[in-house]
């Protein structure tokens, strides 16, 4: 018998259920306790918020971890425009640096949760899931700041690799508000064909399809690109078909893609500073049609 793919995508298209969800919201909330019963982060300007697929409920079944941000606003981390420096916009030298930052959330959180329970990466600590909470990556964040030559600037959030010393720069509250907006144009079908699209992908993982191994990130961003007369179609079966249809055309060149921008529209998706490639975007869209059979 034929796989009934209509009621699997309808399916995929939910967001966790609700045991997962607490499992989600304990994680959030024990995070928090434990940065907020620091002596030392009780000094400083500290937002806790969430980010990811959680934050923006696009987080899938059997993938539903929790990223959660610490964003520390007693330091900039600036962008200027070209031959402009900081003293150009009055700031002064930061007093309080990265490194101190990131170190003091560590103690923060093994005191709460226990050494053996944090791992300790180059981007972010991983906080170890428990029957109570999902697996949390914690990741400490300065103010980043994107200025114009007027003063004026865009606000993010930014952090430094512990190797690297690589300034890392994303706009979770922008990624937010565009998803949303796109959602209620989509009639809610944006951030269905997302999880669709996500939980196929990890599916065709298990089952070693080449190319089907692609980060949930990247499958966002591309389902953001998708215009939003593609979602007008009567079943899941169709938008999907949609989706990869105009995916396919527009990434197997560079041109049609090249100003294509992660769903915070400030950040271009295929460019050599990213972790993925058009070529790799392609891929999985090919994997994923003859997966499904939907050229049969």
């Amino acid at each position: 018998m034929s796989r009934d793919w209509e009621q699997q995508f309808r399916e995929w298209a939910k967001p966790p259920g609700k045991t997962e969800q607490d499992r989600c919201d304990n994680a959030e909330s024990a995070i928090r306790n434990a940065i907020r019963s620091s002596d030392k982060l009780k000094a400083r300007n500290i937002k806790i918020f969430t980010q990811g697929s959680y934050r923006n409920n696009t987080n899938v079944r059997k993938d539903s971890d929790v990223d959660i941000g610490v964003l520390c606003t007693d330091t900039l981390l600036n962008e200027f425009p070209e031959g402009m420096n900081r003293d150009d916009f009055g700031l002064e030298p930061a007093s309080y640096h990265y490194e101190q930052f990131k170190n003091e959330i560590e103690e923060a959180l093994v005191k709460h949760f226990g050494r053996p329970a944090v791992k300790r990466g180059n981007k972010a600590f991983d906080v170890h899931e428990t029957s109570y909470h999902v697996d949390a990556d914690v990741v400490a964040f300065f103010e980043h700041r994107r200025y114009d030559k007027d003063g004026a600037f865009i606000e993010g959030v930014a952090l430094l690799t512990d190797r690297e010393k690589k300034r890392i720069i994303n706009w979770p509250e922008q990624h937010y508000t565009n998803g949303c907006h796109k959602n209620t144009n989509t009639g809610k079908r944006f951030k269905s064909i997302v999880r669709v699209l996500k939980a196929l992908s990890n599916e065709m993982t298990e089952q070693n399809v080449s190319g089907g191994d692609i980060p949930g990130f990247l499958i966002e961003c591309m389902v953001w690109n998708v215009p939003n007369s593609e979602f007008q179609n009567n079943t899941y079966t169709a938008d999907v078909q949609a989706a990869l249809a105009f995916l396919y055309e527009k990434t197997k060149d560079d041109a049609p893609c090249k100003e294509w921008g992660e769903v915070s529209e400030l950040k271009y998706l295929f460019r050599p500073s990213q972790k993925w490639t058009r070529q790799q975007a392609n891929a999985f869209t090919v994997a994923a049609w003859n997966y499904v059979g939907l050229g049969e």
